[in-house]
């Protein structure tokens, strides 16, 4: 039997959730890895000290955690693959958009280098996932396009063009998007703001819908005037 190399899937896990937190602008805290992770928080403190043993990662005196240049590169190998996973199932084998991330969580530990390879071949270099966010390349990160909507303005003409990678972590929440047609490439109005109330009213030719700020949050979007 050889001997492993390179991260175990779940410190690949926590990497990929590090660098998606990191690009959603959030501090990287265990307890929000724990959270984010579903993991009681001594599990997280554990798999930290190894990570940082193991050069993955450095972690400040108030307590926040950084990719070190390995931590990141490996995170952005998994993530992409991640991706790269999802547009398998959604382009390929014809899984529903919401249906395909727990499923790409478990593909993306299998695929190696030349499958990766062979996979972006077939795919056609795609730059997004099935939910909007950039597939890394060039071992960098491509910027995600558009705002949260929470930072839109009332009346807006908006275009969703991404559901964070936080939000795909939801299976109920992203069937429930899925069903009201909030995803990717839909067009809407802003009806109403209401952040008192906790909420944003969106509007279609067909339809209103009513979200909460923390899932407009998590809802990326560009304005007629962005687009």
């Amino acid at each position: 039997m050889t001997e492993q190399k390179g991260p175990t899937s779940r410190i690949e896990e926590y990497l990929e959730s590090m660098v998606n937190m990191t690009a959603e602008g959030k501090p990287v805290l265990a307890a929000r890895l724990a959270e984010r992770l579903g993991v009681a928080p001594a599990t997280v403190s554990v798999t930290l000290q190894r990570m940082a043993r193991d050069g993955l990662i450095t972690v400040s005196k108030d307590k926040e955690i950084s990719l070190t240049r390995k931590g990141n590169n490996a995170a952005l190998t998994v993530l992409k693959r991640h991706r790269l996973a999802e547009r398998l199932l959604v382009d390929i084998l014809g899984v529903e958009w919401h249906e395909v991330h727990e499923e790409a969580c478990l593909l993306e530990h299998a695929i190696s280098p030349k499958v990766e390879e062979r996979l972006e071949q077939v795919l056609k270099h795609p730059a997004i996932c099935p939910h909007g966010n950039p597939i890394p390349s060039n071992s960098k990160l491509p910027p995600a396009r558009g705002v949260s909507l929470t930072s839109v303005s009332e009346g807006a003409r908006i275009t969703v063009v991404r559901i964070t990678e936080e939000a795909t972590r939801d299976h109920r929440l992203m069937e429930y998007l899925h069903d009201l047609g909030v995803v990717p490439g839909a067009t809407f109005t802003v009806k109403q703001l209401a952040p008192y109330a906790g909420t944003i009213v969106l509007a279609s030719d067909s339809r209103e819908v009513t979200l909460s700020m923390a899932t407009s949050e998590m809802i990326w979007v560009t304005t007629a005037q962005s687009a």
